[in-house]
This record gives C-alpha cells, structure tokens and sequence, in this order.
C-alpha cells in the first residue's frame, strides 16, 4: 500500500521539476532476493540537478543509482542494475554492505507527456485499480503501457515476447477513519498517512479540524457520529478508531463503526469500558473489535499510542500475530 502514495508523490515532484526546466529519471526496485530494506516496486526520482525523492533501500544504494540516473537522463537509455550483498565477503564501494540479499534496479527517463503516466494519474486520483509493465531488457527496454484486468495480475518479473518485464499491480491504499479529532488523534493521523494509509479525520467541532493541526494528506470531516460513516464510502478493506474521549460519542461512532462494512474497529480506552459501551448498543463482542486498542508496549502518551496503534493495524492487514522480528526463522516478507 505504501507504493501507492509514493508513486502519487513521485508524480508531482516530478511536475513540479519539469515546470521549473529541469528532467528526471525515475529507479524502480523491480527483483529481490534474500534480505531487502525495500520491496519490488519501491521507487526514487532523481532530478538531473542531483536532488533525490524517494528511496530504493536504506540509503546505502542511492548515491549509486543516482550516478546512473543523471548518465540516463542525459542518453535517454534506461539501465537494469544488480545489487548483490549475498556474501558477507562482498564489499561495494568499500561500504561492506551485509544486506545478505540481492536488488535489481530498472532506472529510466521519465516522460511525463507519455500517455500512461496520464492515465497512471487518472487511476491514481480516482481510486483505481491499475497494472503497469516495463520493458526491462532488448531494444524496447523503458516501453511502458497499462495492462487490462488489473484486479487478476500481480506484481512481478514475467517473460514477453523474448523480453523481461516488470508488472506492478498498484492498488488503492486502505482508508482509516479517526474518530475524534483531539491530540492524540494528530500523532496517530500523522504515522498513519506516513505508513501510507489514507486516513480520514472526522469530528463534531470544527476548531479540531484545523487544517493545521494535521499533516496534507489527512482529510477532515465535519461531522457527528449520529450521521454514520456512509459518506466516506468504506469497504471491507477499511478500518476505524475511535478515540473521542467522551463516553456517548464513543458510543455513537461505535455503532456507525458496526454499520460499516470496515474489518478493523479500534476502541481507545480500558477493556471494561468497551465491553459496557457494547452492552449499552446491545452488541456482542466481534472479531472486528479491537478493544483496548493497540499492541502491548505499555505504550505511554499519544505518540506512543500511535505507534502502538499503527503497528496493529500494519500485523492484522498483514495477518501476522505480533512478535519479534529474531523469533522468525523465515524471510520478513515471506508467507
């Protein structure tokens, strides 16, 4: 999900370079191997001035791909780069990198007057669902069209025509509604958007929904719980939290929360409240509940609370039960 709103960002960096004179080159992760800060379809824009937005890893590869970037820009030949850090033996640059992986690289010049980055756009402000596949190698290498049936395709190397190329399946990110618009609900806006959540703030008083008080990105909503949710149009992949601090707010966006069809409701507060708030609606407790919400890091104070927050709603997407990252054997990223 988080590729989405890169790609959207990346997108108007780079109108925003092109208005001022300048071209870019865009550097897509498109293979990995092993252990990877980033996945494949993670991306950097570089700016023929050097300046960069983005990342491709933690930073150990970018000074590399930018090199390459400004000598593309200037051919308009796109290059597919190998980063192999497999053997811990392996020294690059004389920086030792001990990632234990492999990435590969596709870098091109990026055309903003081709027609699939118009309609990348169009899917993109819209809410759409789209599929992309690049040329990586032979003498169509940077040819890029959209692909029909998005929805049945995933992201991936696939073989076309005696030629590699890359699809990636860009789908719109989850919504998250934050109910309630007090402090802790601005740390928790924020590190969600960050995660690449379109997030949702709604609330009755409109001195919370000051547009200052939350990151560009975060949209706000004047409204009360009696209203529902129905005007932000959630789906099954939506999740809410609701943090009003008052008891029959809480009680009216829970309600709202259960008419929805969103498969996450987080409720701030002790266990016992949320079990007598569900006994005042007439509910039963639901395996879309989540109460008290957040994982146990004795979180203390709403920055905490965010990340505590955040990193449940990141392992129940992921259908991943929280533990420590050295207790796994296997790949982050693997099944």
């Amino acid at each position: 999900m988080k590729h989405w709103q890169e790609t959207s960002l990346l997108l108007e960096e780079a109108a925003r370079q092109s208005a001022t004179g300048h071209q870019v080159a865009l550097a897509t992760v498109v293979r990995i191997a092993g252990s990877a800060y980033r996945r494949p379809g993670a991306k950097l824009l570089i700016a023929d001035g050097g300046s960069m937005t983005g990342g491709v890893s933690g930073g150990c590869l970018e000074a590399d791909v930018r090199e390459i970037a400004l000598g593309v820009i200037k051919s308009g030949q796109p290059a597919l780069r190998t980063y192999d850090t497999s053997g811990d033996e392996q020294q690059i640059w004389g920086l030792g990198l001990g990632c234990n992986g492999m990435v590969e690289i596709f870098i091109q010049r990026l055309d903003l007057d081709a027609p699939w980055v118009a309609r990348l756009r169009d899917a993109l402000r819209l809410d759409q669902i789209i599929a992309l596949s690049t040329v990586l190698t032979g003498p169509d290498a940077g040819a890029t069209r959209l692909l029909d049936a998005a929805g049945r395709l995933t992201s991936g190397i696939v073989d076309e025509a005696a030629q590699r190329a890359f699809i990636e399946v860009l789908e719109p990110p989850p919504r998250l509604v934050v109910c309630g618009a007090g402090d802790d609900a601005r740390p928790l806006a924020a590190l969600a958007n960050d995660a690449g959540f379109r997030v949702a703030v709604v609330d009755h008083r409109p001195a919370y929904l000051a547009a200052d008080r939350f990151p560009p990105g975060v949209s706000l909503h004047d409204a009360r719980p009696e209203s529902g949710l129905s005007a932000l149009s959630l789906t099954a992949d939506s999740c809410v939290t609701i943090l009003t601090h008052s008891e029959a707010h809480d009680r009216g966006w829970l309600r709202a929360a259960f008419d929805s069809p969103a498969s996450y409701i987080g409720l701030l507060g002790p266990r016992r409240r949320g079990e007598r708030l569900l006994a005042q609606l007439g509910m039963s407790d639901s395996p879309r509940l989540f109460s008290p919400i957040g994982l146990d890091v004795a979180a203390d104070g709403p920055e905490q609370i965010a990340v505590s927050v955040v990193a449940e709603l990141l392992a129940v997407r992921a259908a991943r039960a929280p533990r420590h990252l050295r207790e796994r054997e296997s790949g982050i990223h693997a099944s």
